[in-house]
Order: structure tokens, then sequence, then C-alpha cells
């Protein structure tokens, strides 16, 4: 029986790399046996893109668009409620008062 993959492109995901270590949080924009394509943000710097959103300095926020080679991919997560505590997406809606799906480029999905 295959392994069912949850992941989709559009999904929120957060992203544990190493050499070097990083955690990244943004959209899924593929998923493929060689890496994932991603666009979105380390959380190394989460509180002040939280503080500059909320501010209305969207201009500031450093977001890319990445080709993540499988090699450094520790673990992915979908972006999701977990034990209740809120998705990275919903404390961004929560404490900016944007929508993540906007800030983030929009659902490629519907494109």
């Amino acid at each position: 029986m295959p392994l069912a993959i949850p992941f989709a492109p559009g999904d929120l995901v957060v992203a544990v790399l190493h050499s070097p270590r990083e955690r990244l949080w943004g959209r899924l924009l593929g998923l493929e046996a060689s890496g994932i394509a991603l666009r979105g943000l380390d959380l190394a710097s989460w509180e002040e893109v939280l503080r500059l959103a909320r501010s209305g300095e969207l201009d500031q926020i450093a977001l890319g668009t990445r080709f993540l080679p499988m090699h450094r991919l520790e673990v992915l997560y979908v972006d999701e409620l977990s034990s209740g505590v809120p998705s990275l997406g919903e404390t961004f809606r929560d404490r900016t008062g944007l929508d993540p799906d906007v800030f983030l480029g929009g659902n490629p999905a519907s494109r």
C-alpha cells in the first residue's frame, strides 16, 4: 500500500534544514524527490517579521522563493494547530491582521 503524502502545493509548511541549520515558514510550491520549492522566510526573524507586518512595512520583509534540495531537508511539517498551539499562519493572522495567503503571494493553486 503506497504511503499517502499529506503535502500539496499551496500548503503552509515549516521546513527544518541542516548544514547550516535553518527553519523556514512559507507556502509549499512543489515537492519532488530532488527537493521542495518554497516561498517564505527564515523563522530566525519571526518576531521582527510580525512587527514589520503589523506596522505596514511589508517592503522591509525578506520573502524569498527557494528550491531546497532533499539532502538538506531534515523534516517538513504542515503548518497546523497542534496540541492546542495555533499554527504559525494563525499566529501571523492574529498578530498582524493580515492573511498569510495574501502575504505569501496568494494561493498558487488558484493561478
